[in-house]
């Protein structure tokens, strides 16, 4: 087995991309750096390498909204570590990411050595976010249940949301997944009770508010 570390750097922004890359090269035994400029790329690699030991996302990449993107990645790889790296360090988004499960929340703002210690704790099995923030507790009642429902989603399940998010019908979620589309609509169907939704719309409006309107609206 290789003794190196392989990570991912999923950003659209090359120089950024190049000076996380030198951070990381500060990470003890580094062997593969893979680099994403948007979401469908990213997910093409996480999908493609199962031995990643750490993805380090932007939020606010083509091709996602937000915190949903999360979503999408658990349901292709359901262990692995993921540090979110976005400009947007509100508290909200920094809770509401580490609620679905990352391991850690890195500023944009951060040094070179506050990136090179951030990591080195989530290698180690740490859980990270910026000094000095409150990240407080959630005051939407209604966000505070998704995050439950979704963290209650099996890694297939919450494949086949992020899927019906990208607006796929069953017989092209079937496709990819290589499964039946009965088994697809068993999956849809599950999905659909666990958010306490009746159509895939509803689901897909629901998940678009963990999305993170507060980014969208930065992002534009």
């Amino acid at each position: 087995m290789p003794s190196g570390y392989k990570f991912v750097i999923a950003d659209d922004h090359p120089l950024f991309r190049g000076a996380m890359k030198q951070a990381l090269l500060g990470v003890g035994d580094v062997t593969t750096i893979l680099e994403a400029g948007d979401f469908e790329s990213t997910k093409a690699l996480v999908a493609a390498n199962e031995d990643i030991d750490l993805l380090l996302l932007d939020l606010s990449m083509p091709g996602t909204s937000g915190l949903s993107g999360l979503i999408s990645l658990r349901g292709i790889h359901a262990a692995l570590p993921m540090v979110v790296v976005s400009a947007h360090d509100d508290p909200e988004t920094i809770r509401r990411a580490l609620e679905l499960g990352v391991s850690g929340f890195i500023s944009k703002s951060a040094s070179m050595e506050e990136i090179r210690e951030a990591v080195q704790t989530v290698l180690s099995g740490g859980i990270v976010a910026p000094a000095g923030i409150d990240l407080g507790v959630e005051r939407d009642p209604e966000i505070s249940d998704l995050i439950k429902r979704l963290q209650s989603l099996t890694p297939q399940q919450a494949r086949v949301l992020g899927m019906l998010a990208e607006g796929l019908l069953n017989k092209q979620i079937a496709y990819e997944l290589s499964v039946s589309e009965a088994t697809i609509k068993a999956h849809v169907s599950a999905v659909l009770q666990k958010l306490g939704v009746d159509s895939r719309t509803q689901a897909v409006i629901l998940l678009s508010r963990i999305g993170g309107d507060s980014l969208a609206a930065a992002v534009q």
